[in-house]
């Protein structure tokens, strides 16, 4: 059966997801759908005070995410029209599960689960990391305001967060193929060359099958 391709970026904040879906997005002519955080009225606020606010600024994002989730699938996949998006909602769970309190946590996962049960999966995740150095290099350089009172400590744990729940992640979804890129390795941002190397492998993975071969002869 035929499978429109469905592939997201993901990794922690800053490592570059946007601005690697954007490349995909160009390379390959597919659609790009764009994580939706300026909008977050909560996000400022959080990074003040991460116990105050985090179970407003979690549902803020898993409302915005389900929506453009539903959009993926009727705007783009059933009209077999490709999309690359840089996050999934499987996110949310590990925002969640750091920032919440086990009673506002167990109330989460209850509505996540009701408004995920039958939306469409990814059937390819480049999963990016890095070193906390270069994550708080690119935060800086991109001059978020609101990111500006990110605690280094936070987006550490959170890096190792996003190892561990894409290490289960690939043993939940053998079905679903990860590519990991370090992005102390690569500075696709700034050079060229690591981004070609980056489009490479994708490439590959292409042709091999994973995704349709009328996708894999666009490159």
């Amino acid at each position: 059966m035929k499978t429109t391709p469905f592939i997201t970026v993901e990794g922690p904040i800053g490592v570059g997801k946007t601005s690697l879906a954007k490349a995909i997005s160009h390379h390959f002519n597919i659609s790009l759908l764009k994580e939706i955080v300026d909008e977050n009225p909560f996000l400022g606020k959080f990074y003040d005070n991460i116990d105050e606010w985090s179970f407003q600024t979690e549902m803020f994002f898993l409302c915005n995410r389900y929506k453009q989730l539903e959009d993926i699938e009727t705007k783009f996949l059933t009209n077999e029209q490709a999309v690359v998006a840089d996050y999934h909602i499987f996110k949310n769970l590990i925002f969640a599960e750091r920032t919440l309190k086990n009673e506002q946590y167990n109330k989460y996962i209850e509505i996540f689960n009701i408004l995920t049960r039958d939306m469409p999966k990814p059937n390819m995740v480049i999963y990016l990391n890095a070193s906390l150095d270069t994550l708080l290099t690119r935060i800086s350089k991109r001059g978020r305001e609101f990111e500006r009172n990110i605690s280094p400590s936070y987006l550490q744990q959170l890096s190792t967060d996003y190892q561990v729940f894409m290490e289960t992640f690939e043993e939940q979804h053998p079905d679903i193929p990860v590519l990991t890129f370090n992005g102390d390795d690569f500075d696709f941002v700034g050079n060229k060359d690591d981004l070609n190397m980056m489009i490479n492998q994708i490439e590959i993975a292409l042709q091999k099958g994973v995704l349709p071969h009328e996708l894999a002869k666009k490159v």
